[in-house]
């Protein structure tokens, strides 16, 4: 174990929270640093599911096929802002690579150990704080038009099942006896028992960060500039509020840690996948479990606030806003899916997963920098969090965790 430490976590979504928590428990000295404040990114806006069966990657064989089909249909899932397709080759280019099936059964390898024990990492993560009432135990179904649609989805459920994720399938009218917020429209319910999800993720990451000062923590809203090293090893980090000293520092600042990273040599292949959501205030209706519609790629979580509706991909950077034909598509999918669903009022929203050729997350030391990786979850950053953010303190206290971490090697790229 180490002596206790002055550390700089920066960022505070879920990694950076759950990390800056771990360590405060842990004795440290710890600060932890937003430009914005608490879950103030893709944390908030996130689709709230706790997806322990989200092992398969996006980049599986057939990927090119299907996105080439995806990119030109404006009813597709998958969309390009193409002024920004350029600057996208060189990533896209070892995304593809990665379409195999030996790269995809090392990438299956990688995510099960950090998704899998999900709903208990945020139990005990929160256990006996404000936090904890944002849990919610869940079944989740994924819904299928038809149960062709099902079968066509073989690849990746054979995957689950060896994990053992073995759905109950139900077609027909069964399916609205047991979802019956569904309409006809959905045919086909594979269910998944026992998981979770969070009633309200921006309340959920606010009570974190008063969980963390409450124990002992800082949080300072400040912008991160630069890292200063000495001799190859952190000193501090400077912000636009002043210079901060530190023995060491996390870094969780989502698709915001690539421009810091190349400040310590490394240039990391990372782009944002932008996804899109619509919360509907004052629903006429609730599913008994979060879904996920399948013909449009998109999650439908009840939460405590109404009902969020969240997903798609869309490729082309962090400069611009929502955008409207992924909000349109969730629209559309959520009028055939749920045809008697009316509400109050709906809010429309973006934010940027940070994603990594290679479908992992960079968890652990950058070189010998005393500064530590935990970033690049694309689409399990809240699911991955709290572990995530153990791992890290625990590698910073000098314990190795008891998991193989080569998958998510920080200087792999």
């Amino acid at each position: 174990m180490t002596p206790p430490l002055k550390v700089i976590v920066i960022g505070a979504g879920i990694c950076g929270l759950s990390a800056a928590i771990w360590l405060r428990r842990a004795g440290h000295e710890v600060t932890l640093l937003d430009k914005d404040g608490p879950g103030a990114g893709a944390s908030f806006g996130n689709a709230g599911l706790l997806a322990q069966w989200a092992i398969v990657p996006v980049n599986t064989p057939g990927v090119l096929t299907s996105g080439i089909k995806y990119i030109f249909n404006p009813r597709a899932p998958l969309f390009m802002q193409w002024s920004y397709f350029p600057r996208l080759i060189p990533w896209l280019i070892k995304f593809a690579g990665h379409a195999n099936e030996g790269d995809t059964r090392r990438m299956v390898a990688g995510l099960a150990p950090i998704v899998g024990d999900s709903l208990d990492q945020h139990i005990a993560l929160t256990r006996g704080t404000s936090a904890a009432k944002w849990i919610a135990t869940s079944d989740f179904s994924y819904a299928y038009e038809s149960l062709a649609k099902f079968e066509a989805d073989a690849y990746g459920w054979a995957i689950k099942r060896e994990a053992g994720y073995i759905p109950e399938v139900i077609t027909g009218g069964a399916v609205q006896e047991a979802e019956p917020m569904l309409g006809p429209a959905i045919q086909c319910l594979a269910s998944l028992r026992g998981h979770g999800h969070i009633l309200n993720p921006g309340a959920y990451m606010a009570d974190l960060a008063v969980v963390f000062q409450e124990e002992g923590g800082a949080f300072k809203q400040a912008e991160v500039q630069d890292i200063s090293l000495t001799e190859g090893r952190i000193t501090a980090v400077a912000t636009d509020r002043g210079l901060i000293p530190c023995d060491v520092a996390v870094l969780a600042a989502g698709i915001w840690s690539k421009p810091l990273m190349r400040k310590l040599g490394l240039r990391v292949p990372l782009e944002a996948e932008r996804g899109h959501h619509l919360h509907f205030t004052g629903p006429s209706q609730m599913p008994r479990h979060p879904l996920m519609i399948t013909s449009g790629k998109f999650a439908v979580t009840p939460m405590a606030h109404g009902l969020r509706c969240a997903g798609t991909v869309e490729l082309g950077g962090i400069a611009k806003g929502p955008s409207r034909a992924p909000l349109d598509l969730i629209r559309r999918g959520t009028a055939r899916a749920f045809p008697e669903l009316t509400y109050e009022r709906v809010e429309e929203w973006v934010g940027f997963r940070p994603s990594t050729p290679d479908s992992l997350p960079l968890i652990g030391e950058v070189g010998r920098t005393g500064v530590y990786a935990a970033f690049g979850h694309q689409h399990i950053g809240l699911t991955a969090g709290p572990k995530t953010g153990r791992i890290v303190a625990d590698l910073i206290a000098g314990i190795h965790p008891n998991i193989d971490l080569a998958p998510y090697d920080a200087n792999r790229f």
